[in-house]
């Protein structure tokens, strides 16, 4: 498809929260466009668990939920390096589904509703001047409002030296993530999380017979492994005793392990240089909440709720970039908080020892803790 020379609305990236907002702007008669830089389907580094949370959410983008067969998770099982282990029952609990398959169905329903997709395409950069100018290999066009939801980390953060990146913190910055899918005898109704020294790594059903296996670590972790992973997996996530029995009773699908690096977890702007931040662009959970991708897709939600009203006319620019950082950081900011706390126990070898152990010793305290990292349905 040739590229306008202007649209009403720029989203550059397209995962959950880039095609979900483009979806309900093309729905609203708004002419969209998306840049992703892959091609779907693909595969991503994520948990691939989605709190029921967004289940109504995806409904209404008329993805077919009901149709899919996905596997229920009501129940988590924590352990920890030295063994221990406790089990709860998740107050919401959520569902598994690939993001190779999900966002391949949403970007289907995007072209559907007229949304001008764009794949294997990069943005150079974008320009506000009253409306803006987005720039690539082949050109450029103008938008009226721009969104930018290109995920953890962007050619455009370093780019526009966005704040979150200046300095190191040691403690927030600076992880890797390992992804495989494998064919196991793991429960399908349980998400687990189990800790090793420096990270964490957690398994869930998806769609198929196949499961999720994805862990985070620090990035000295795998450098003083020769940043060898099987190495890394052999020596340091095999010392807990339950990832052991879980690596050795796993057949690994082809195309893994997928990585991620320079992962970071330090605070963000909701707005830059008048562009929409949607998902990670704004403001990354810890992984070990679960609640990544439901997060995502909500800032996808009211970020199009207002720029609806921008469109309309009936709020200005400002006050459209004003209510959407007071609206995210009523939503979202006490849940990333909190997983950055929760970061620092799962990031000790001790700590998530103890954790564990209060755990099973105050039963009662597990269910408030994971609501604090969730939402409602919305």
């Amino acid at each position: 498809m040739q590229i306008k020379d202007e649209y009403d609305v720029a989203i550059i990236g397209g995962g959950l929260a880039g095609l979900a907002a483009s979806i309900l702007l093309a729905r609203s008669g708004h002419s969209v466009v998306l840049f992703e830089k892959e091609k779907y389907p693909f595969h991503k580094v994520c948990g691939e668990y989605i709190s029921f949370e967004s289940w109504n959410f995806l409904k209404r983008l008329e993805l077919p939920l009901d149709e899919l067969a996905l596997p229920v998770i009501d129940t988590l099982l924590l352990t920890s390096p030295n063994g221990n282990d406790f089990k709860t029952k998740l107050p919401l609990g959520g569902f598994g589904i690939s993001r190779y398959k999900l966002d391949s169905l949403l970007a289907n329903i995007a072209k559907q509703k007229g949304v001008h997709l764009i794949e294997e395409t990069k943005i150079d950069d974008v320009v506000f001047n009253e409306n803006f100018q987005a720039n690539f290999h082949a050109g450029s066009f103008v938008s009226k409002v721009c969104c930018a939801a290109f995920g953890k980390r962007s050619n455009l953060d370093i780019k526009w030296k966005r704040k979150f990146l200046q300095g190191s913190t040691n403690r927030l910055d600076n992880y890797v993530g390992v992804k495989y899918h494998v064919k196991t005898n793991w429960k399908k109704n349980i998400i687990g999380l189990h800790n090793f020294e420096n990270g964490y790594c957690g398994i869930s059903k998806i769609e198929e017979d196949k499961y999720c296996l994805c862990y985070m670590t620090k990035a000295d972790n795998l450098k003083k492994c020769g940043n060898n992973i099987s190495q890394l997996e052999e020596v340091v996530l095999c010392k807990n005793q339950h990832l052991k029995k879980i690596f050795l009773n796993s057949e690994k699908c082809e195309s893994f392990p997928l990585t991620i690096s320079q992962i970071n977890f330090n605070k963000k702007t909701q707005i830059e240089n008048h562009m929409f931040m949607l998902g990670d662009s704004a403001g990354m959970i810890t992984p070990l909440c679960g609640n990544g991708m439901s997060i995502a897709l909500h800032t996808a939600k009211i970020a199009s709720e207002l720029i609806n009203h921008f469109m309309e006319e009936k709020i200005s620019r400002t006050q459209m970039e004003e209510l959407y950082k007071k609206n995210w950081s009523k939503q979202f900011a006490g849940r990333l908080k909190m997983g950055r706390r929760l970061q620092h126990f799962f990031g000790s070898e001790r700590l998530s020892n103890l954790f564990v152990s209060t755990f099973n010793a105050l039963p009662f305290l597990a269910t408030p803790i994971i609501k604090m990292t969730h939402g409602k349905p919305f």
